[in-house]
């Protein structure tokens, strides 16, 4: 495979993911599987989806909208990521999901954020409360242009796209382990290569950041993985919902991506599987599956999606990727 078919496959594995979790985002795990049974394929949301109601099968949400966002900045500058423009473009992208009616916009942490840059605090210091996933759901560009091979500049570009909304020790560490398992796929990195990089980045970028109390980032990953490698196929839903968790918290939702990535890299699930169990298990399951998408696509290519899923989200969202990622690596190569 090349670095274009991994890239490919993390930025379309993001998004498939987050259109699988669409329908089933906010619901509860009962409730999950008395609707829809165990998600396989693309669904349309239900009438009372709480954040996406009514949204066609396989509409994307903001996991993969804000993603796009941070690739265009990326590239119309250089492979940096000015704190003022990334304030600026999430104010306008909250703005024009008003403006179209979508219950779809931006996380607590992005919107506290968001509130004091306006009250006129710098971009800097606005991120300090931010400990949920949305920086994680939103680095995969970073894992493209990024390479981790060059581990200082690496964490400075991750902690450039955190700090306006997630400059925290805990938002820093869970979206340097996302990159960091992306980068490494980029790089021909095998899942458990990949997953292993991941969680050592997860102890050095904690370093960065306001510091925040919660269980630490890089802890959990490696319990939650050994976890999962020898849960029993019959308890693993259990080990996610239950123990793990699967709320916007970044300690949860990331962990709980990593869990499952693991099950894969371990060969007790394929791909596949394992992101409609994230879309099926309840909570944030559209950030759970994007996340989990993105780390698995870059690690396996393109070729790990089905096509005819991976055209219908294109398809439903007019999504042109390709450009995007094209763009994303000639910066890496460069």
């Amino acid at each position: 495979m090349t670095q274009r078919d991994r890239a490919l496959g993390a930025f379309y594995g993001l998004a498939l993911g987050d259109a699988l979790g669409m329908p089933t985002q906010s619901f509860s795990r009962a409730e999950i599987a008395a609707r829809f049974g165990r998600i396989t394929t693309l669904e349309s949301a239900p009438a009372d989806q709480p954040v996406a109601p009514n949204m066609a099968k396989g509409s994307i949400t903001d996991d993969t909208e804000q993603a796009i966002l941070v690739a265009q900045l990326l590239i119309e500058n250089q492979g940096c990521i000015p704190a003022a423009l990334l304030a600026q473009r999430l104010i306008d992208w909250e703005a024009g999901m008003q403006a179209k009616g979508s219950q779809d916009l931006l996380g607590p942490s992005t919107k506290r954020a968001i509130s004091l840059i306006l009250a006129g605090h710098s971009p800097v210091e606005a991120g300090r409360y931010g400990t949920t996933n949305g920086a994680a759901m939103r680095i995969t560009p970073v894992g493209i242009v990024s390479d981790i091979a060059h581990p200082e500049c690496f964490i400075q570009a991750v902690v450039q796209a955190c700090q306006v909304t997630h400059n925290t020790s805990l938002g820093i560490a869970s979206a340097a382990a996302v990159a960091a398992v992306v980068s490494s796929g980029i790089n021909g990195k095998k899942l458990e290569h990949a997953l292993n990089a991941g969680t050592e980045m997860a102890y050095i970028a904690e370093h960065h950041g306001h510091w925040v109390a919660g269980a630490r980032i890089g802890p959990r990953l490696r319990w939650a993985r050994d976890a999962s490698a020898h849960c029993n196929n019959d308890n693993v839903g259990d080990l996610l919902y239950d123990v793990i968790g699967t709320s916007v918290a970044s300690q949860e939702s990331v962990v709980a991506a990593f869990a499952l990535a693991q099950r894969v890299a371990s060969g007790q699930m394929n791909s596949v599987d394992a992101v409609c169990m994230a879309a099926s298990i309840g909570g944030d399951t559209d950030t759970i599956a994007a996340v989990l998408g993105a780390m698995l696509g870059a690690c396996e290519g393109l070729d790990a999606w089905p096509t005819a899923l991976i055209e219908q989200v294109r398809d439903v969202n007019h999504l042109q990727l390709e450009p995007l990622v094209e763009a994303l690596l000639a910066l890496r190569n460069a």
